[in-house]
C-alpha cells in the first residue's frame, strides 16, 4: 500500500523569526493519521521549522511527525561551491529533499544530469528525494508530454535504481527512499487546469518507466504526487485517481487553511487504502481510493 503524501514547498518566503510559528500552526492542524506530512522551508528556516516540529503535541493520532524537508541539494558532496548546501550538511536539519524542481530547471539551467548527481547525493546522505518532472507547455502541444516526462525520468535515475548495496540495510521507514512529483510546468500560475485524469495518465508513464528502469514491482510501490496549482479545491480530483498518492503544495502551502483542507482531503484517501488493505483479499491492493 502505497503512502498518502503532503509536501508543503514554502519556496523563498518565511524568515528564521516567523518559520517556526508558521510550521507549528500547520502541523497542529493536519494532524490526520495515515498521512505523510513533509515541510520544506528555505534553508535558513530549517532549524525554526525544525525545532518547532519537536514536540510530541504536534504528532497524528497514529503517532505520524510532520517532516523536515529541504528545497534542494547540490549534486557534489563537497568542494568549492559558494553558496551551496551539501547533502551532508542537512544532516540532523532535514531527513527530506525535493529535487528537479521546475523552477530550478528554468531559472538555474538544471539538466536531468545535475539532478541525477543531486538525486545520487541525497540517496548517499540517506534523505527521502523527492523528484519533480514535468512538460512545459509548448512540449505538450506539440504531443511531446509523455517522451519529455519519461526522458526525465530516465535521466534523473540513471544508475540510480534501488539502494546501492551498502544502503539497502538502511531503514526508510515505511515510505520508499524516492518520491516522484509530476510537475505540468503548463498548468502552474497560467491559469490553465490539469485534470485529474492528465496527472493519473502521467502517473502510468512514470511508472511504466521506473519498471524499465530495474525498480522493483514495476515501480508500483513508488508514490506519485501532483504539483500544479495545487489548493484545497482541487486536491480531491487529484487524490481521486487511485494512482495519484498525494500532493506537492507551493503557495497554497503558507496558508493554514488551505492546507488543513489538502491534508483533511489526503486523510480521506490514506483512511479508504487502510481500509481496503484490512480486507481479506485486498492486501496487496494498492490503488484504493474514494471516488468523489
Amino acid at each position: 500500500m502505497r503512502p498518502v503524501i503532503i509536501a508543503a514547498n514554502w519556496k523563498m518566503n518565511t524568515t528564521p523569526a516567523d518559520a517556526g510559528d508558521l510550521a507549528r500552526t500547520i502541523a497542529s492542524r493536519t494532524r490526520e493519521p495515515g498521512v505523510v506530512r513533509v515541510i520544506c522551508p528555505p534553508f535558513v528556516c530549517l532549524a525554526a521549522v525544525r525545532d518547532a516540529l519537536d514536540d510530541p503535541g504536534l504528532a497524528a493520532p497514529d503517532g505520524g511527525r510532520a517532516a523536515v524537508g529541504a528545497q534542494d541539494v547540490h549534486h557534489e558532496a563537497a568542494g568549492a561551491y559558494t553558496g551551496w548546501t551539501s547533502a551532508a550538511m542537512l544532516a540532523g536539519l532535514a531527513t527530506w529533499t525535493i529535487v528537479g524542481h521546475s523552477e530550478r530547471r528554468r531559472d538555474a539551467g538544471e539538466t536531468d544530469g545535475v539532478i541525477n548527481g543531486k538525486v545520487r547525493r541525497a540517496q548517499e546522505a540517506r534523505l527521502h528525494v523527492i523528484l519533480c518532472v514535468g512538460e512545459r507547455l509548448a512540449e505538450r502541444e506539440a504531443g511531446q508530454a509523455e517522451r519529455v516526462v519519461r526522458d526525465q525520468v530516465r535521466g534523473c535515475l540513471d544508475r540510480v535504481g534501488a539502494p546501492a548495496p551498502a544502503d539497502r540495510d538502511v531503514d526508510w521507514g515505511a515510505v520508499p527512499w524516492l518520491t516522484i512529483a509530476y510537475e505540468p510546468v503548463w498548468a502552474i500560475g497560467t491559469g490553465r487546469n490539469a485534470r485529474g485524469a492528465d496527472a493519473a495518465a502521467m502517473a502510468g508513464v512514470i511508472r511504466e518507466t521506473l519498471g524499465e528502469l530495474g525498480f522493483a514491482d514495476r515501480g508500483e510501490a513508488i508514490a506519485v504526487l501532483y504539483g500544479g496549482s495545487v489548493t484545497s479545491a482541487n486536491i480531491g480530483e487529484f487524490l481521486a485517481e487511485p494512482s495519484i498518492d498525494g500532493a506537492l503544495v507551493g503557495g497554497a502551502s503558507l496558508k493554514p487553511d488551505e492546507m488543513a483542507g489538502i491534508v483533511a482531503r489526503a486523510g480521506v484517501t490514506a483512511a479508504a487504502r487502510l481500509e481496503a488493505g484490512s480486507r481479506p483479499g485486498e492486501g496487496t491492493r494498492r490503488d484504493a481510493a474514494p471516488t468523489s
